[in-house]
């Protein structure tokens, strides 16, 4: 995983400019988080392919949202349904340069209740759909060698939450997925960014009734995938806040006596 960036230190190579991006991807974007970071994205003026399962959602999303954002009904989990929405979207927008997978399901259920389908199920969506759209957008991304790929995660991946055996795991497993991608593409696509971004408790059906306001966090997610820093890749937000890595005693002790000590980066507001 991408370390603290200090532009003064030696060695260092400053951001190299990325072609603008044009056409941004929302999964999950019928309600909740997904619904704003469209409209958001639509705001900065993108134009905007918000996939989801309820056309009636996504259709009055774009209706009510000023800007370019087409509505497509697909499941994130059905990959041949995917490989169709994204051919589309190449068609009808242009290929991908910003993918936000948000899309997820947030069953409470005891472990001693969950059955192999129903633990399969959300694995399917929350991790396989994070899998799919990924791969998928990684096609367009690379002979470009530029992109951003959002994937919107949660604390449960890393501290499982009572009765939500299946989504802790899925989110832990797609934490994982990030650094896998960001190892084997890292080298070689410096201007392919991929980030974990955890917007926190939010006020949202999945969410708390006093979470943060999706609005607010929409604004933070977006302006995380405008900004364009080589450095950024693999590096974890957490609401507008860069989360840096845990390191060993010998490590921070070192950086306190040297004045290395890393200071968390700020998203910029938009």
């Amino acid at each position: 995983m991408s370390q603290p960036h200090n532009a003064d230190e030696p060695g260092i190579t400053p951001p190299e400019t990325a072609p603008t991006p044009e056409v941004a991807i929302v999964t999950g974007a019928g309600d909740g988080l997904g619904r704003r970071l469209a409209s958001e994205l639509a705001a900065q003026g993108l134009r905007v392919a918000a996939i989801g399962r309820n056309m009636a959602d996504l259709k009055a999303l774009a209706t009510e949202t000023a800007g370019t954002v087409v509505p497509i009904r697909a499941d994130v989990g059905d990959v041949d349904a995917l490989r169709a929405a994204f051919d589309r979207i190449d068609a009808d927008l242009g290929p991908v340069d910003i993918l936000f997978n948000n899309a997820a399901v947030y069953p409470h259920r005891d472990f001693l209740d969950e059955t192999p389908e129903s633990f399969q199920q959300v694995m399917d969506i929350n991790l396989g759909g994070t899998l799919n759209c990924a791969m998928l957008a990684l096609k367009r991304m690379v002979p470009r060698g530029s992109g951003r790929i959002i994937n919107v995660a949660t604390f449960a991946g890393n501290d499982p939450t009572y009765m939500s055996s299946a989504y802790s795991v899925s989110k832990g497993a797609c934490r994982i997925l990030t650094q896998s991608m960001v190892r084997d593409l890292g080298d070689r696509f410096h201007d392919i960014i991929i980030n974990d971004w955890v917007p926190g408790a939010l006020k949202t059906k999945m969410g708390l009734p006093d979470g943060t306001d999706p609005a607010l966090a929409a604004r933070w997610g977006v302006a995380l995938a405008l900004w364009h820093d080589q450095s950024l890749n693999g590096v974890t937000f957490d609401r507008d806040c860069e989360q840096l890595p845990v390191l060993s005693f010998k490590r921070r002790l070192f950086n306190k006596l040297t004045g290395r000590t890393p200071i968390p980066r700020q998203i910029p507001s938009l």
